[in-house]
């Protein structure tokens, strides 16, 4: 019962289709043409008020089912037709809405051999019976031009609704990969940031009871470096971040001599694409929050070179500290610089033990010229 309250409330055929199929039942009236001049008997009343109380639920029910599902209703409409036939040339509406049922097979050529085998079906009928012109011309006339444009309507349809599908689900993987680049720049800003503001507190309160203004200048340093890294998270957050190479450079060489680690670059001059400039700067942001926070070195050497259309950035330190491999490649940090690398066309190799038995650390990225923005 509760069944039936719900396909009595609707809706009978799919929201997108609009007012169209209601519509399409007063094509109906074809069935009851020979009325309006011959008086039904009281049994051929009956049985008109039956045919049509089973061919409406039929009707709308070939809206919502597809292929093999919707064979049942074409053949209980055919069926129709070929009872009503001998008695009531107006049954070539059954005809003609079979033809236009077949939109329901998904498949052009089955729904095509449909449409033929239904139209034959009433040829067929109309010589076995010899029934007048004015059953088998409409459904040929008609049915024929309903019964394709039905089916084309319904696959242009389709269609729209796979682009819609495909251009949903390019948005949600434009959202993952949105929310996976702004989770990378986080991590490289938050985490180089927060170990150079870890390291001059530590300077700070080592310096603050021999010399006050050296401490005051590191608590000074502390609140600008939180500033500019709130005003990096904001930018990041939106999109528009695009740091510096050389602006990145002389950060680093702020934070190592702040660590007490040397930095040695040999950076050749020479103009490089933008996205090329922010994967590198960004790396070795990354790289030198290693560094600071893991690798116990006294050393850190950058280079930076062009050659063979591609820009090679080499990033190695001499730490002391033993190299775990395995979290180092579990991190998010190795895992976000390679993700960028390879969003720019490039490749990046890691060398372990660099500085020593089991300590250092060596990076090499390649990144081509020619990396789109």
């Amino acid at each position: 019962m509760v069944q039936v309250r719900r396909w009595l409330e609707g809706p009978w055929v799919p929201p997108y289709l609009g007012k169209a199929p209601y519509l399409w039942l007063l094509s109906l009236n074809f069935f009851f043409w020979k009325y309006f001049y011959i008086k039904p008997t009281l049994q051929e009343l009956g049985m008109l008020a039956l045919s049509i109380a089973a061919f409406v639920p039929m009707y709308f029910a070939s809206y919502w089912l597809r292929n093999q599902r919707a064979v049942p209703l074409l053949l209980a409409t055919v069926a129709l037709g070929f009872a009503w036939a001998p008695f009531n040339f107006g049954a070539c509406t059954f005809f003609i809405f079979a033809c236009s049922m077949c939109a329901a097979l998904e498949q052009p050529r089955h729904a095509y051999f449909g449409i033929g085998l239904i139209l034959g079906g009433a040829a067929l009928v109309s010589l076995a019976v010899q029934l007048p012109l004015t059953f088998l011309l409409p459904a040929l006339a008609v049915g024929a031009p309903v019964g394709i444009a039905s089916v084309m309507d319904a696959r242009v349809r389709r269609s729209g609704q796979q682009l819609l599908r495909k251009q949903e689900e390019v948005e949600h993987l434009a959202r993952i990969a949105e929310r996976e680049r702004i989770s990378r720049d986080l991590h490289d800003l938050l985490g180089h940031t927060l170990s150079l503001i870890a390291i001059k507190a530590e300077l700070a309160g080592r310096l603050l009871e021999r010399d006050a203004a050296a401490t005051a200048k590191e608590i000074k340093d502390i609140e600008t470096t939180a500033r500019h890294a709130l005003a990096e998270v904001r930018s990041a957050v939106t999109g528009f971040r695009q740091s510096g190479f050389a602006q990145e450079l002389a950060q680093a060489r702020a934070a190592l001599a702040a660590a007490g680690v040397e930095l040695d670059a040999d950076v050749q001059s020479f103009p490089m694409p933008a996205t090329v400039e922010n994967v590198l700067a960004l790396s070795l942001r990354e790289a030198v929050t290693n560094i600071l926070r893991h690798a116990r070195a006294t050393r850190c050497e950058v280079s930076v070179r062009q050659g063979g259309g591609q820009v090679v950035c080499h990033i190695s330190d001499d730490g002391s500290a033993p190299v775990d491999r395995d979290a180092l490649a579990s991190g998010n940090g190795l895992r976000g610089m390679r993700e960028r690398v390879m969003a720019a066309g490039g490749r990046l190799a890691l060398q372990a033990g660099h500085g020593g038995p089991g300590g250092g650390l060596a990076l090499e990225l390649h990144l081509p010229m020619g990396a789109a923005a």
